[in-house]
């Protein structure tokens, strides 16, 4: 409820007379209509309307200061402005709304100078207006609460005579003194309630907003149909909301579940104490930020009694009381929520068929063939970013980047599942991160990683079947026909597992007897549902799953559309299997001419690695699949350890893999752009990287370097031709699936409460680059493509796991 004096605005005398507010003018649009001037009952028609009786006595409203100035004005102050009120029925009728007199006495007294029909449209101009109140002879204690009643538009002396009776019920779960909190309440005009059956509204006090007895406090609120507001009032930053409301609104489990996405590098410390929520921490404030708190809160509560609804009120309010700043967060209702939703939503939506639609496509150009442009992209779904209630806390530029480049980091990568906190700050993947030709294409690169990570991960409402890969039959797809070990892998696993790297790691044999959950996924090559292992297509978000498999990325991707995301998860699929032809096969590529692209950015990345004493090129890894893959290398030529480094990219178009390899390159370059002659100064720790950095040369590794003996390749090499719908791009790649023999697997990961599309593709037979050495593509393909006139035996395949 807002208030016309809330934006009182000052009505100097320069201004011509036609545009200056005049008393007793015609209301203007969405006025309240005045009753017929000198009719028969017009002033008890008037007040009727205006919900006063006849005997009410009228005066401006308690924030309102009248005063006349004769000739000019009336004018009338507030604290949020001065209101000018021109003309003389102002001046004759202002100092007699005063208070004190009913309408039929301002009109008696106004007669001199008005008549009766000129004086009822001026009040009624009033009136309309929101400038007057009835004035009642047990106006209360605390004139200033009516004041402020009525600058918020209501009632002041009705809106404060009601909240005295109005009960609110104190709730700590905190040490917080109950008493001095009531206390505040009785200050500000409330009532406080002895008994919770008999509050209208609860004050809901903590110390932390994920402390375990808030979800039943949650739920007893539910039950009682009662509003609560929650309040953090320790610490140096204290919270104050959101309202939440049991019929409306997100609960606090909503809330909760993006805040525990903030949380969790104290899962160690959870894990090693046995808690059930989050670790205590000492208490560091002052008197007078904990008190700005709870009258903070104290005031929400009044406001609510009172009647007043804004948006404000459904966000979460920070202070930071160092800085003497504030902020609000967005609290999103989840339409999955186990408590106020639908759980079963993402079910059905992963168990329905997954049927593409046309999407003619926004851009061909920038990093993709997308159905909206990144700018649209950043607008649609920035409010994801939110350090408090958002899945992404922020989106920073990534330390080191060299000037000219663009890539930025946004949280944790959730893939990699770290166990520890050590993990946590280890490893090349360890963030989320994203690359583009534009800072904001960068932005929404890394806001797109962020997502489909979080998507991916296991919320426990994923749709499963429990049983054993025996029982389930033909509908069951063979974990081992998607991860792809080799016998021998999982013969030696203890030697391989003992570095400690996920690039590496071999599970145990997957138990073909052993009952384990299963999730539907559609295959767009037969038209069917088939079943994989849950723990395969979802990241895990404690320990490793029972049946010892586990998630990667591999195929994951977000888009602006369902079939965006569903051709870029394949596309990292085609990209990632042509690396592993490329890498474990150890094979000469033929180079890329880059200046016959006419690609701008590779002269920026070139500049850059010219000025950090590097050298770039690029290699043609295209597989059978026709699709081009390039690899984008960069080497130190400077210093004998070469920091070699390399970005991967697969499109339709050869320029976009061409773009996407360089800017995956740029993307790494900041972890080496600072390495020092005695192997100190790089950006990251993880082992496999270091000791690729310091040891490999491509002088040791020939087959880094473009095939001398084929020319290099130009953009003429590739036959394209550009396609104006994404629906014809998931035609063509299924299709080109089912011309090979295989199967195109699709999972819908979109979480309903974010909107933004993600889908993990997946093509049992295809390669990940990481080392999956079982029988099939990585052997036979080479061959095929004339690479090689035998495939290489298990045994002479590369030993260095590829390790991004």
């Amino acid at each position: 409820m807002t208030s016309p004096a809330e934006a009182e605005t000052v009505l100097p005398d320069s201004r011509p007379e036609p545009e200056q507010r005049r008393a007793g003018s015609q209301p203007g649009p969405g006025s309240a209509p005045g009753p017929l001037p000198g009719a028969p009952g017009a002033a008890e028609e008037l007040l009727g309307g205006a919900g006063l009786s006849p005997s009410a006595r009228l005066g401006f409203k308690l924030h309102l200061q009248p005063t006349v100035v004769p000739g000019e004005a009336a004018y009338l102050m507030s604290r949020r402005g001065v209101t000018a009120l021109h003309g003389t029925h102002a001046e004759a009728l202002v100092p007699l709304l005063d208070g004190t007199r009913s309408l039929e006495g301002v009109l008696r007294e106004a007669a001199p100078v008005l008549g009766a029909a000129e004086a009822l449209l001026t009040v009624n101009d009033l009136l309309a207006a929101g400038l007057l109140r009835s004035v009642r002879p047990d106006t209360g204690p605390d004139r200033a609460a009516e004041a402020y009643w009525d600058l918020a538009g209501l009632d002041g002396g009705t809106t404060a005579a009601r909240l005295r009776y109005a009960a609110v019920w104190i709730e700590a779960l905190t040490d917080v003194d109950r008493e001095a909190v009531a206390e505040m309440c009785r200050a500000s005009g409330l009532g406080i309630a002895d008994d919770p059956d008999r509050a209208d509204f609860s004050l809901v006090l903590c110390d932390d907003y994920l402390s375990p007895g808030l979800r039943d406090v949650d739920a007893d609120h539910r039950r009682r149909g009662r509003p609560w507001l929650i309040a953090k009032a320790c610490g140096a930053d204290p919270w104050v909301g959101p309202v939440f409301r049991p019929q409306d609104g997100p609960c606090w489990s909503c809330l909760a579940t993006r805040l525990a996405g903030h949380r969790r590098s104290e899962w160690p410390v959870r894990r090693a104490l046995g808690l059930d929520g989050p670790p205590r921490r000492p208490e560091a404030s002052l008197a007078a930020g904990r008190t700005i708190a709870l009258h903070i809160a104290v005031l929400e509560a009044a406001k609510w009694l009172a009647g007043i609804r804004y948006d404000a009120q459904e966000v979460l309010h920070t202070f930071d009381t160092l800085q003497l700043s504030a902020r609000s967060h967005r609290v999103s209702r989840l339409p999955q929520c186990g408590v106020c939703g639908d759980p079963e939503l993402v079910a059905r939506n992963v168990r329905a068929p997954f049927v593409p639609v046309s999407r003619p496509k926004a851009t061909l150009t920038s990093g993709g063939h997308r159905a909206l442009t990144p700018e649209q992209m950043l607008t649609r779904y920035g409010g994801l970013v939110d350090p408090v209630t958002g899945i992404v806390k922020e989106i920073t530029r990534a330390p080191r980047t060299p000037a000219g480049l663009h890539a930025y980091v946004s949280g944790h990568n959730l893939a990699m599942g770290p166990p520890t906190l050590a993990e946590l700050r280890a490893g090349l993947r360890a963030l989320s991160g994203g690359k583009g030709l534009t800072d904001t294409e960068a932005r929404v690169s890394a806001l797109c990683e962020a997502v489909e990570r979080y998507s991916g991960t296991r919320h426990g409402d994923e749709p499963v079947v429990r049983d054993s890969y025996r029982a389930l039959g033909e509908d069951a797809v063979h974990p081992n026909a998607c991860q792809l070990y080799h016998d021998r892998q999982f013969r030696d696993r203890e030697a391989w597992n003992r570095g400690g790297s996920p690039f590496r790691h071999v599970p145990e044999r997957f138990d073909e007897a052993r009952p384990t959950e299963w999730t539907p996924v559609w295959s767009l090559t037969a038209g069917r549902q088939r079943l994989l292992p849950t723990s395969m297509l979802y990241f895990t978000q404690g320990g490793p799953a029972a049946d010892g498999l586990h998630a990667d990325s591999n195929g994951n991707a977000a888009g602006s559309s369902r079939e965006d995301a569903l051709l870029q998860g394949f596309l990292e699929l085609v990209e990632r299997d042509a690396v592993a032809l490329w890498w474990y096969n150890r094979t000469a590529q033929p180079g890329v001419d880059i200046d016959a692209f006419g690609e701008p950015y590779a002269d920026v990345l070139r500049a850059a690695c010219g000025r950090l004493g590097r050298e770039l090129w690029v290699l043609d890894l295209t597989s059978d699949f026709g699709i081009p893959v390039l690899a984008a290398l960069s080497r130190r030529t400077d210093k004998p350890a070469e920091d070699v480094i390399f970005g991967f990219g697969a499109h339709f178009d050869p320029r976009l893999a061409l773009r996407r390899a360089l800017s995956e390159l740029g993307q790494l370059l900041p972890a080496v752009c600072e390495a020092r002659p005695d192997g100190t100064g790089y950006g990251i720790d993880d082992p496999d990287a270091l000791e690729w950095w310091r040891n490999a040369t491509v002088a040791g590794r020939p087959w880094l370097a473009p095939d001398a003996r084929v020319p290099a390749r130009t953009p003429a090499d590739w036959s394209y031709r550009p396609r104006a719908d994404l629906l014809d791009d998931v035609a063509a790649v299924t299709e080109l699936v089912r011309e090979r023999g295989m199967e195109l697997l699709v999972l819908d990961q979109t979480r309903p409460d974010l909107e933004l599309p993600v889908v993990k593709v997946i093509v049992p037979g295809m390669r990940h680059f990481w080392s999956r050495l079982a029988p099939g593509r990585l052997y036979d393909v080479p061959v095929a493509l004339g690479r090689l006139a035998a495939p290489t035996p298990y045994e002479e395949l590369n030993p260095t796991p590829l390790f991004v």
